[in-house]
């Protein structure tokens, strides 16, 4: 994916990174970023933090989320905080492009994926026994959130919250919140 940003946005320079922290850090050296494009599930940032840091520390520079994680209420979620686009992953690359370079232009898009190409339905027919509130403990750990952090976006307690974790790594057959974050990332919560 990351190949294909580069030959949209070229000639542009674009720089890569592997984590929130080292976008932060690459993007205080130099000339301030025209644009950020992020995934929803990038290590280390929650939507509702970054946008608002990134908008106060780059006023100027278009904030876009190129995200395989389709889910309605993680979409308004960055939208919510005043992201300039959210392109799915699942669209084609002509599609991809025309809408980077809509966004580049000062657009706002909000592309989701082709019809019947749905991650979520995916992920439902793979694990059938997630509940809907296990779903949405899944899309918070994929945007990287603590049990307490989860607990209070939810309004459920961190106990309950464990006890969901648990099951979703059951049910996901992984032993870690990372892994199930990372199937999250592949079919969308």
């Amino acid at each position: 994916m990351a190949a294909l940003i580069r030959q949209i946005l070229a000639p542009q320079s674009l720089d890569e990174a592997g984590t929130y922290a080292e976008l932060i850090a690459m993007s205080q050296t130099g000339m301030p970023p025209a644009m950020f494009v992020l995934d929803l599930c990038f290590p280390g940032m929650a939507v509702e933090v970054a946008v608002p840091d990134l908008r106060k520390a780059f006023p100027r520079a278009a904030i876009l989320i190129v995200s395989m994680l389709d889910d309605p209420f993680a979409i308004r979620r960055a939208t919510d905080q005043g992201v300039d686009g959210f392109i799915s992953k699942a669209v084609s690359p002509d599609t991809m492009r025309d809408a980077i370079l809509a966004v580049h232009e000062g657009a706002f898009v909000n592309i989701g994926p082709p019809s019947g190409l749905t991650a979520p339905d995916q992920l439902t027919a793979l694990y059938p026994g997630l509940t809907t509130r296990q779903r949405e403990v899944l899309a918070q750990l994929c945007d990287g959130r603590s049990n307490k952090e989860i607990a209070r976006i939810l309004g459920i307690s961190p106990f309950t919250v464990r006890i969901h974790i648990s099951a979703l790594l059951r049910e996901l057959d992984v032993e870690s919140r990372s892994a199930a974050a990372a199937i999250a990332a592949r079919y969308g919560v």
